[in-house]
């Protein structure tokens, strides 16, 4: 280990350019760039950065021309560089040169050479290209396996983005959140640009930005659904991976944040020097006008600057020991995200990084929640995954971050990071065994029913423990991750050429049927037998006990041509199609998903908060849940163990657990679905007294068109034909 010099308590030693402007001591918080008055009524900037290891600290400033203008921050408090500039208005561009060792052997990388991205910049002007000069080693350093031991010293002021000082003058007295219950919630997952970008009802200007979004073209559409939340892929500001711009590609998704309280500046139609941030206010303020809640995808277990290797933009050369986990060899990154670097959020000021950017997008931007990628690597302790971490201790704990809603990706690609049904109180979790269960239900490829079973009604073997509901699991057939729902019943292999990863890129394990040809087809059979499948499975995700996640463009047939992987596919493969709509096949699949979410939002049966019982509520009543075999026998344990590919659920509306907001007892209709994954058709023999005398039928996926109600009337105990690969609702006849 090499010794490490004495580090200095002030930066006074750093020379003060000539013309300067004064800097005053400031405050040590709150961190960041904030706009205000100072002493004796002068306007100006408080500038503080936390930078625990450093050895000085200079503020740089730019101006229009981009020439640059340094000054030390003098001031250090409780490991904070800080100080107040008069004169400093919104707009003006800045970022940080930070000083001290380096000494790579150690885990210290700082680099005063490069300029430095604050990580609490609310606005970023300039996108990152990556050339040489931004990297804080010698990127191309004859001797790879040693390269990022040798620094470089060329100025990267030039190439790299700087932060900008926002004015916080907006006031949401007025907004009036939806505050939709968890159990009424349906989550529509969509990108910004991907969702705006060819949409004919959006003026041209404002396609792939916020203000698109938020646009009533845009908005009509989500209405129209019955969604009540826009999960959004990050909008944080990212960087593009060097081997995505070396390839002429770019990172679409943007799971690749450098900076946690910006919004992405390329998603703006009002430029980047702040007018992102209002922008993206007024786009929250629509959809909350139009009931909808807007849940962010957040990244923060890991940032853009990636390995030893990769570029330093910001939280390396800040303190690279103290934001990220270090291998034994501290040269090395600890990486339980699979992207080169894991922030280490056990330390304090990672903690309070990550906390304040989360506060701040809820109290200050006006977001109703966060859905976390890899939360698993979040929840780590020291190595192991740790459901009493700090991180999960202090949003228990926090009265702002405890009332949004908070959505756990709960694994990584860690030792021990399959975390899924592990998530306390609170949170709510991606369930990819529903994902699973019902792909393979509706393939042909369930060995027998158990799992499906638990995940049609809220998954109360992964949930019912700690207080938490049903709810907590969100449901979901496709992500952004993988196949789209057309491509899953039209490819059963990936199709990722396009990224130039020769195909090696995605997964493998798809669980897809491509209904006998693999990709298009001009076969008429084929394509009609694969809109009935995603009839099936539509109407399968939005009638289960949970949260169903729609994924934007599934409801229209969207296609990325079987690649199920497009992170770096910003172009038609990642843009939603709105010309599928010109379509009546597809027009009528659109209609069907808001046909069933009708039903969802209107019958509380539906959309239960407590778990099934199997028993009834009170004397006399009928089980809250009852299975069906196909002879209209109730299912015994040993039918759940045997193949099957046909079940029949019964959802008793007059054994509903809890009371509405009067206390009043909820009562509602009782439905039977009967699903059925068979080639051919079959025979189901309607459960008659206590169940039903009569049924009535609601839905049929067998049909390229719903009929209009009233629907075809069958007496209970009488045996009907239920038509291959279909899905029939019926509602019990009063």
């Amino acid at each position: 280990m090499r010794a490490r010099p004495a580090r200095a308590g002030r930066a006074d030693a750093l020379p003060a350019q000539a013309g300067a402007p004064a800097v005053w001591p400031g405050a040590p918080t709150p961190l960041g760039a904030r706009y205000r008055i100072g002493p004796d009524g002068v306007a100006g900037a408080n500038f503080a950065l936390w930078a625990g290891g450093a050895e000085a600290v200079e503020l740089c400033l730019f101006d229009e021309r981009g020439a640059e203008t340094r000054r030390p921050l003098s001031e250090l408090t409780h490991e904070i560089w800080h100080g107040f500039v008069p004169g400093v208005w919104p707009g003006q561009r800045y970022g940080y040169r930070v000083h001290g060792r380096w000494d790579p052997w150690t885990g210290a990388r700082w680099n005063a050479a490069k300029l430095l991205l604050d990580p609490y910049a609310r606005a970023v002007d300039g996108s990152f290209t990556l050339p040489p000069e931004v990297y804080g080693h010698v990127r191309d350093w004859p001797e790879q396996q040693v390269a990022d031991t040798v620094r470089d010293d060329r100025d990267s002021a030039p190439f790299v983005p700087k932060g900008v000082v926002v004015h916080d003058d907006d006031d949401w007295a007025q907004d009036r959140r939806p505050k939709t219950p968890w159990a009424d919630s349906v989550i529509y997952e969509l990108h910004v640009r991907g969702f705006t970008k060819l949409h004919p009802g959006v003026p041209p200007e404002l396609r792939g930005t916020y203000a698109g979004l938020g646009h009533p073209a845009a908005i009509e559409h989500l209405t129209r659904l019955g969604v009540t939340a826009v999960e959004l892929l990050p909008v944080h500001q990212f960087a593009h991976e060097d081997h995505l711009l070396r390839r002429g590609l770019r990172n679409h998704w943007g799971y690749n944040s450098i900076g946690y309280f910006a919004p992405h500046a390329a998603y703006s139609a009002s430029g980047a020097t702040g007018g992102q941030v209002g922008e993206f206010k007024r786009m929250v303020r629509a959809l909350h006008d139009a009931g909808i809640e807007v849940i962010l995808d957040v990244v923060y277990n890991h940032t853009a600057e990636a390995g030893e290797l990769g570029p330093t933009l910001s939280l390396r050369g800040i303190d690279n020991q103290g934001y990220y986990r270090l291998r034994d060899d501290p040269r090395r990154y600890a990486d339980y995200t699979g992207c080169g670097n894991t922030l280490h959020v056990v330390r304090p000021q990672v903690l309070r990084l990550i906390t304040d950017s989360l506060r701040y997008w809820v109290t200050e931007m006006g977001v109703d929640g966060f859905r976390f990628d890899l939360a698993a690597a979040l929840a780590r302790s020291t190595h192991d995954v740790d459901m009493l971490s700090p991180f999960l201790a202090v949003i228990a704990q926090d009265p702002v971050l405890r009332r949004v809603k908070l959505i756990a990706e709960p694994w990584d690609v860690g030792d021990g990071g399959y975390q899924v049904g592990a998530f306390p109180p609170l949170w709510a979790e991606w369930n990819d065994r529903y994902r699973d269960a019902v792909r393979d239900f509706w393939r042909g490829a369930l060995p027998d029913v158990r799992d499906l079973g638990y995940r049609l009604t809220g998954s109360s073997d992964l949930y019912a423990w700690g207080g938490r509901r049903p709810y907590a699991s969100v449901n979901f057939v496709t992500a952004h991750d993988g196949f789209t729902l057309r491509d899953l019943v039209s490819y059963e292999r990936k199709h990722n050429e396009a990224n130039g990863e020769g195909n090696r890129d995605g997964t493998d394990d798809n669980r897809a049927w491509n209904c006998g040809t693999e990709g298009e087809s001009t076969d008429g059979e084929v394509n009609a037998l694969r809109r009935r499948q995603l009839r099936n499975l539509l109407t399968t995700l939005l009638l289960s006990t949970g949260v169903p996640m729609l994924v934007a463009g599934d409801e229209m047939g969207r296609t990325q041509g079987g690649n199920n992987n497009a992170y770096c596919q910003d172009n038609v493969t990642g843009w939603l199609d709105w010309s599928l709509l010109e379509r009546p096949e597809w027009r009528d699949l659109t209609e069907l998903t808001a046909r069933v979410l009708r039903l969802r939002h209107a019958h509380p049966v539906l959309r239960r908060r407590a778990f099934f019982s199997g028993r009834a509520q009170a004397p006399g009543g009928l089980r809250d849940l009852a299975w069906f075999a196909r002879d209209g026998r109730e299912m015994t344990e040993g039918d759940w163990y045997a193949p099957a590919a046909t079940l029949g659920l019964y959802l008793s509306g007059r054994d509903i657990p809890g009371r509405d907001a009067r206390g009043e007892p909820v009562v509602d209709d009782s439905f039977l679905a009967v699903l059925h994954a068979g080639a051919e058709p079959t025979g189901f023999a309607l459960p008659g007294a206590p169940w039903a005398h009569a049924y009535e039928l609601l839905l049929d996926t067998s049909r390229e068109r719903q009929a209009e109600a009233p629907g075809t009337v069958w007496q209970g105990g009488t045996e009907t034909t239920v038509p291959a690969r279909s899905v029939l609702l019926l509602r019990v006849a009063a």
